[in-house]
């Protein structure tokens, strides 16, 4: 469900009220009792995060964020209370937020972890859980305009998890096509797509051979936002990984339950989708293009085996030894067609490689690049901004023989070691561009909940493609 975000200029007796308050500065403002401002001051001092008062005709609660020297981390800990607050009060349908400690306490950041909390994926439930909380008000300086921005952003992430979370049953590639055209009517931004017959002309041998297990038609979606008065000269391209579900095809996946969560192998194309609904609907003043190969990756008679050799979109040949390393296969049909546009900057989302999850677990975004080291800075300080942080691997030129073929060009397949490292190395192959890889695998999807972003499908890279391309000079 949507949760809208509003100003209130004013705040009845019987408004359910959120405090934030770092020290008992302008308590008496709240025409509450002696007894009442006494029990506050006592719970501040002792450091309590979340004080509840129970009054009569509504409930107020007192929020104090944990004090963290780095800036980063407060404003993280200031997101992840709104989480922790959350139980208690989402059975209202809305709720008021005052901030007392305006210069200390950052109250867009309370928003989106209050927001983000209020999120649950029951589309398939035939009795849906209860969740009544449509409105947030908040009653401060902020402006319409910037409550506004954290609505759609909230909107987008939201759209992002819902993406993930739907199961191949009811989103296959031409699915998942039509949900980016069905955001871009909502936003703003134009989608294009290309169905099989099109793909075929282009001879993206890559996505053509993952698809060809499938009785599914594969798709390839552009998805353009252009505003009249962009600023940046050439555009930013988002290429997102969209294999809708994936078995590994004819390199099965063995690991048991390895195969559960596989709807997930989207969540770059998701990720990208919901990055321009933001991006779109808040007219951000960027020209950024949206390239989503699409596929489900099956092990059907007819599927591409180990040993074959794969002709790419920009003729590269490619000896396949492994079919469930099929990520890096469309994605390099992305990233060629992407020349086209000669951009200033690509950026690739995918959930890729298991390694890159298990370097460094759900916590961050492994991130490569090439001719984008500034980028990559500015990058890295839209990660800190909103706590999607990324750990750079090196890439050194030493990993490139590792994908050298004794029969292609190239191999799908780096070796037993530096995994995440060497499916970057496949990608890079096929790049003319400046250049940053964000694999999301750790990230993508938690099995329990992880604060604000939710249990299942996260959203996480939205927040961080967002801030970067708005404020990129």
């Amino acid at each position: 469900m949507k949760t809208f975000i509003k100003n209130k200029n004013t705040i009845s007796e019987k408004d359910n009220l959120l405090i934030l308050a770092k020290n008992t500065d302008n308590l008496s403002n709240l025409n509450l009792q002696k007894k009442e401002i006494n029990y506050i001051k006592d719970q501040l001092k002792k450091d309590v995060e979340i004080i509840t008062i129970n009054q009569y005709s509504r409930e107020l609660i007192i929020l104090k964020p944990k004090d963290n020297h780095d800036h980063y981390l407060f404003l993280e800990e200031t997101r992840c209370l709104g989480f922790k607050v959350y139980d208690q009060i989402k059975k209202n349908s809305y709720i008021v937020i005052k901030n007392l400690s305006d210069g200390s306490i950052n109250t867009e950041a309370f928003l989106e972890g209050l927001a983000l909390s209020n999120y649950n994926f029951n589309e398939y439930k035939t009795k849906k859980d209860d969740i009544k909380l449509h409105t947030i008000f908040v009653n401060s300086s902020l402006e319409d305009e910037k409550l506004y921005e954290i609505e759609k952003i909230v909107e987008a992430v939201k759209l992002t998890r819902d993406l993930v979370n739907t199961p191949f049953s009811h989103l296959k590639a031409i699915d998942l096509a039509n949900e980016a055209q069905k955001a871009g009517k909502e936003s703003g931004f134009k989608t294009t797509i290309f169905t099989k017959n099109k793909i075929e002309s282009l001879k993206m041998g890559g996505l053509l051979a993952v698809n060809q297990g499938s009785i599914d038609e594969p798709t390839f979606s552009i998805l353009e936002w252009k505003p009249k008065n962009y600023t940046n000269k050439k555009p930013i391209i988002l290429v997102g990984k969209g294999i809708v579900y994936d078995t590994g095809g004819l390199s099965l996946k063995p690991t048991a339950n390895s195969m559960d969560i596989m709807k997930v192998d989207m969540a770059g194309a998701g990720t990208v989708i919901g990055a321009m609904h933001a991006l779109a609907n808040t007219n951000v003043q960027k020209h950024v293009i949206g390239l989503i190969p699409a596929t489900d990756n099956r092990p059907s008679g007819n599927a591409y085996a180990p040993g074959d050799v794969v002709t790419m979109y920009d003729k590269t040949t490619v000896e396949v030894l492994n079919t469930d390393a099929e990520g890096r296969m469309i994605l390099a049909d992305a990233l060629s067609y992407a020349q086209k546009y000669d951009p200033e900057l690509v950026i690739d989302l995918a959930t890729l490689t298991g390694s890159a999850a298990n370097t460094i677990g759900h916590f961050g975004i492994v991130s490569m690049q090439e001719n984008a080291r500034k980028e990559h800075d500015l990058l890295a300080q839209s990660g800190n901004n909103t706590h999607e942080r990324l750990a750079e691997m090196p890439f050194w030129k030493d990993y490139d023989a590792l994908i050298k073929s004794d029969i292609a060009d190239i191999k799908n397949l780096g070796g037993p070691f530096g995994g995440a490292i060497t499916a970057g190395k496949f990608l890079a192959h096929f790049i003319k561009y400046p250049w940053i890889h964000l694999d999301i695998a750790g990230p993508a999807w938690v099995s329990s909940k992880y604060q604000y972003r939710s249990k299942g499908a996260t959203g996480m890279g939205v927040r961080l493609l967002y801030d970067f391309i708005k404020n990129k000079k």
